[in-house]
């Protein structure tokens, strides 16, 4: 294997885009954008310290040793310290994430025990977790509030604690007891999802991309995700509605771009995700960051 190299974070080249936001002695966060030119497997990459890293845009995936991630916006993957680490981009077009950086301390406050891995530092025993619709709306209000200056450091630092707090909290801390097949097979899945979030699949399009049959993959998505297919790719497209609300004045227009099949249907899927219609949301959000 190759020698591991500095995270992206420590030494940004080529590849990487990144876009300091906020720095205390709380939290560090950051915002990475990768060009996702690399398709098969990086050199394998160490971070230096542990964070958090929540995907908003595009795909991409992860891998530590056999095991794998994969890195969508239905997701927050765990970086610790000194972990070797390999990434590929099965999709094109890049992907861009949140990063956050907690001191240690304070980090073995927020995560529950049965995620702490057995060491002398903190290390988190799983790769990521699946996150609920109100942290992938967490994570949009952190990224714009800090990239328009217009949320003073202590709001910045009690956000982002709550975005770790939810993000690792019961809602979400979720061991899935499918086989190593299975979780293969699911993140092929995942990947044409996020790969084409306007396209609106059906059951028996996945299932004959995938060479399985509906059924087993009905099964299949169901027990290592936990919830409907249908759903995760829903909440795909609606994530990616957040990160596009603040700059579309074309709501229609958004609803189309993502694979709705009416302005209604969004909302209401809107509604019930986040609590409000677009409309509301994308008010109230400019309210907020301005």
């Amino acid at each position: 294997m190759a020698a591991a190299t500095h995270n992206p974070l420590d030494a940004p080249g080529n590849e990487f885009a990144v876009r300091r936001l906020l720095d205390t002695d709380v939290v560090a966060v950051r915002e990475v954008n990768c060009r996702g030119t690399c398709r098969h497997r990086s050199a394998e990459e160490c971070a230096s310290s542990t964070h958090l890293v929540f995907p908003f845009r595009g795909v991409y995936l992860r891998h530590v040793g056999r095991d794998q991630a994969v890195a969508d916006a239905n997701h927050v993957l765990f970086f610790n310290r000194e972990q070797g680490y390999q990434v590929s981009h099965p999709v094109s077009g890049g992907d861009t994430s949140l990063v956050l950086s907690v001191a240690e301390p304070l980090l073995a406050e927020i995560v529950p025990g049965p995620l702490v891995a057995a060491g002398p530092s903190l290390s988190l025993n799983l790769q990521h977790l699946r996150i609920d619709a109100r942290a992938q709306a967490l994570v949009m209000l952190l990224r714009h509030a800090l990239g328009k200056g217009s949320i003073e450091a202590l709001e910045a630092e009690g956000l982002s604690l709550t975005l770790i707090s939810r993000a690792v909290g019961p809602r979400t801390a979720r061991a899935s007891g499918a086989t190593w097949a299975r979780r293969r097979l699911v993140d092929r899945v995942k990947v044409m999802l996020a790969g084409d979030l306007s396209r609106r699949w059906t059951l028996a399009e996945i299932a004959a991309e995938i060479g399985g049959s509906p059924v087993y993959l009905t099964q299949a998505f169901q027990q290592v995700e936990g919830l409907p297919l249908y759903r995760y790719h829903l909440r795909l497209r609606l994530a990616r509605a957040l990160d596009l609300i603040a700059e579309r004045e074309d709501l229609s227009g958004l609803a189309q771009d993502l694979g709705f099949s009416s302005h209604s249907h969004f909302s209401a899927a809107f509604r019930q995700a986040y609590g409000q219609s677009p409309s509301e949301f994308a008010k109230d959000f400019d309210s907020r960051i301005s």
